[in-house]
């Protein structure tokens, strides 16, 4: 069996529904081990990890409800179905109660019992992952970092690492919204200056004179309401980093002084004549293309080329989509703490809404959607109704094979959609499931039936 492969503990008292329910489980596709007693089956479960248990209710030693209580003690995450042959009210309230997922009947009906496990086990895998994201987010949390689980975003973090111990400019490039601010303080914090200031200014945000002052700082009298000196950004940036977001959009004049203060490493504040020497790394940021910019008259080649000396370019959202879950859980956790409501969990259909949609905001857009989420949330769930309507009208992606000729046959259909999948998905038989909508089980059963070797 596959290490993908669910894991179920079927506990049964009754030889012969015991053997019967374990040949349909495993004709399923899953993992059964068979225990006759409570007893072995809680020994089993001390030196196996299951993915699911199916205990009969009444057992002579320990019975059903003792296997539930202490399964809820120990692995609360794993779902227990009940089974009896003795059907009451009053015994499935009790169950439920308890803790378990569900409750059948004997006799059962196959198909039921094939649906109630199928849905427990994609319960479980669910709550796996929702671990997974939250302890790798509380691992990130626990220093400033990127959060980010793609490959392309981590290689261009390992440049950032690499640079980040120079002192030579960089420009990041990107879409709003990518987290350019954030790249360029992880920069900042890898760099021999992290223990001095990062200072951010948006250069598009003032007018000439007025960005002058802030950047440069001025003297008591330089201007009408001057009345006492500033230090400038610059200035208060000193053994630090300075961050200038929307470089493009400032004006010639400021960046004719920008380029001075570059190339002398020293400034003059407004209505100053002596010189101030300075200790500065500068990131420049923008949205826009720098070189188009500087073809169209609004930056100033000498600029361009003075900053132009490491550009990083940030992914947009929809191109690393494999983040989204992880940063709408990062974002959960912050705004669920920051207007102290209880939420936990992002349902499995609002889950599918967000990583579908194509972020034109990027990164701030999801931020935004997930605050509005926690705000509107009745319960401990986010679900789909707490997320805007427009996420609802979203295109579908349809596959469409890559050769010319189309496969004659459904099956021959079949088989090149799901070798795409895996292809995709790296050959993770898990991703290549989200990829297709069916779950890994049904998949498994697929690649079986299909006669596709597991491997590929």
């Amino acid at each position: 069996m596959s290490e993908d492969t669910p894991h179920i503990l079927l506990i049964d008292d009754e030889k012969i529904a015991l053997s019967n329910l374990s040949h349909v489980l495993e004709r399923e596709g899953y993992q059964v081990t068979a225990c006759m007693d409570g007893e072995s089956g809680l020994a089993e479960m001390q030196t196996t990890e299951f993915d699911l248990v199916l205990t009969d209710l009444r057992m002579p030693g320990i019975n059903g409800m003792d296997v539930l209580h202490h399964i809820h003690e120990t692995t609360p995450e794993v779902p227990v179905i009940m089974i009896t042959g003795h059907a009451s009210l009053d015994s499935a309230v009790e169950a439920i109660k308890a803790g378990a997922y569900h409750y059948i009947t004997k006799p059962f009906r196959l198909a039921e019992a094939r649906e109630v496990v199928r849905a427990a086990l994609e319960l479980r895998r669910i709550k796996r992952e929702n671990t997974q994201l939250k302890r790798h987010i509380e691992d990130l949390s626990s220093r400033p970092s990127i959060i980010t689980q793609d490959l392309g975003m981590e290689r261009l973090l390992e440049t950032a690492r690499q640079i980040a111990g120079t002192d030579t400019s960089v420009v990041l490039h990107g879409e709003s919204g990518t987290g350019k601010e954030l790249m360029a303080r992880y920069i900042h914090e890898n760099s021999q200056r992290s223990k001095g200031p990062f200072i951010a200014f948006n250069c598009g945000a003032l007018q000439e004179e007025i960005a002058a002052s802030e950047l440069f700082g001025h003297e008591k009298g330089a201007f009408t309401g001057a009345n006492s000196t500033k230090i400038g950004l610059f200035e208060a940036a000193e053994g630090g980093t300075i961050f200038l977001d929307e470089i493009a959009e400032m004006p010639l004049l400021m960046q004719v002084k920008l380029l001075r203060v570059l190339q002398e490493r020293e400034l003059m504040r407004v209505g100053s004549t002596h010189p101030i020497d300075i200790d500065v790394r500068l990131i420049a940021a923008s949205n826009r293309d720098l070189k188009a910019a500087v073809d169209e008259g609004q930056m100033r080649n000498d600029l361009y080329f003075r900053l132009n000396v490491v550009t990083l370019t940030l992914p947009a959202l929809r191109d690393r989509r494999d983040d989204i879950p992880l940063l709408a859980y990062y974002f959960l956790r912050k705004f669920s703490a920051i207007m102290q409501r209880d939420i936990e969990e992002i349902s499995t259909e609002a889950m599918q809404r967000l990583v579908e949609y194509d972020y034109p905001g990027n990164i701030r857009e999801l931020s935004n959607f997930i605050e509005r989420g926690v705000a509107l949330a009745n319960e401990n769930v986010l679900d789909v109704q707490c997320l805007p309507q427009n996420l609802g009208s979203l295109s579908v992606r349809v596959f469409k094979p890559e050769k010319a000729a189309t496969p004659t046959t459904l099956k021959e259909q079949e088989t090149e959609h799901i070798l795409h999948a895996l292809k995709m998905a790296d050959g993770n038989r898990t991703q290549a499931a989200k990829i297709l909508g069916i779950d890994r089980v049904s998949l498994w059963r697929k690649l079986k039936k299909l006669g596709i070797d597991e491997k590929q």
